[in-house]
């Protein structure tokens, strides 16, 4: 039978699990693999919790799933030197919103800290994984998690000069790899136009109609599709997608529903083959927005569906 101090440690734990799966889900890039890393984590929290000190709980915590995620990054030796695309995140996954939202909030500060829009949008998390784990940690404290120069330092084992350095260094890359408009990332509010390019966006798709879907989308519109290693640059790239998505010999019909996924706009898109009763769950599109038109889209398999609670299935 556990003692009354183990059973205060895991209530007092639990409290802080969605929130490091967020962080170590900025770390990692990976819906899957940030779960993994938490129960990482309160493994290696619950072995050695005879040193906890409760006032310190949050912050020993934070500690122990970053350096979780360190240790995982350097196993698996992921990093790149610079990102043109989501292409080259191969372990790029989403976060659906219905996961986010369910987030508490804690009497360290409130749950939009953690889940603020532009540091939870694919952008944000793609640019991360230019950086060495431990710039990134570096960043995520200060930026994201509002830590101290010290608390910063404490996180990541180092000096303070040491993690400051480690910041500006951070920082300088990042805007190098945001998109150019991002002179930082404070959190924004969705917008009307968002979703209006999302109606039209599924009205599109669920007609057929190859003009109406480039009519809402940049010229210089980009598509990916993690894990595949393929980028679509331009109009006239996307141009043999919308084809065989939309012409004669394409597989079939499409319904969409609208939903979000790492607080963007997006659409989860059924198809309904030649012959098949129902529309079956097919893909996820997560849209970026800029200047009143769709900028990118970077297209998921159908693993999110139910996470966001979506059917896998809709009668025809």
């Amino acid at each position: 039978m556990t003692s009354l101090v183990e059973e205060d440690f895991a209530a007092e734990a639990e409290r802080y699990r969605r929130e490091l799966h967020v962080h170590c889900y900025r770390m990692l890039a990976s819906y899957d693999e940030a779960e993994d890393a938490v129960g990482d984590t309160y493994l290696r929290a619950w072995r050695s919790r005879e040193g906890f000190e409760p006032p310190h709980l949050r912050a020993w915590l934070y500690r122990i799933a970053t350096n979780v995620c360190i240790d995982r990054q350097r196993a698996q030796a992921r990093r790149l030197s610079a990102m043109r695309s989501y292409a080259e995140v191969s372990w790029l996954t989403p976060y659906p919103d219905t996961v986010l939202d369910e987030l508490p909030a804690t009497e360290e500060g409130p749950d939009s800290v953690a889940v603020s829009r532009e540091t939870i949008e694919l952008a944000f998390l793609a640019a991360l994984q230019v950086l060495p784990p431990r710039q990134r940690a570096a960043l995520l404290a200060r930026e994201v998690l509002g830590m101290t120069a010290a608390e910063t330092a404490a996180l990541i084992g180092t000096t303070v000069p040491a993690a400051n350095s480690a910041l500006q260094r951070a920082r300088e890359t990042m805007r190098r790899h945001l998109p150019s408009h991002r002179t930082d990332w404070q959190a924004r509010p969705a917008s009307a136009e968002e979703s209006e390019l999302l109606a039209a966006f599924i009205d599109a798709h669920e007609r057929c109609d190859a003009a109406a879907a480039l009519a809402v989308a940049a010229t210089d519109l980009r598509v990916t599709m993690p894990p595949l290693p393929v980028c679509f640059d331009g109009r006239d790239a996307v141009a043999p997608l919308l084809e065989r998505a939309f012409g004669e010999e394409r597989e079939g019909d499409w319904r969409l529903l609208p939903t979000a996924l790492n607080r963007m706009p997006a659409a989860a898109s059924y198809l309904r083959r030649p012959g098949d009763s129902a529309f079956r769950a097919f893909k996820v599109d997560v849209l970026r927005v800029e200047d009143g038109v769709i900028a990118e889209i970077t297209t998921f398999g159908p693993q999110p569906f139910g996470l966001l609670g979506l059917p896998t299935l809709l009668p025809a």
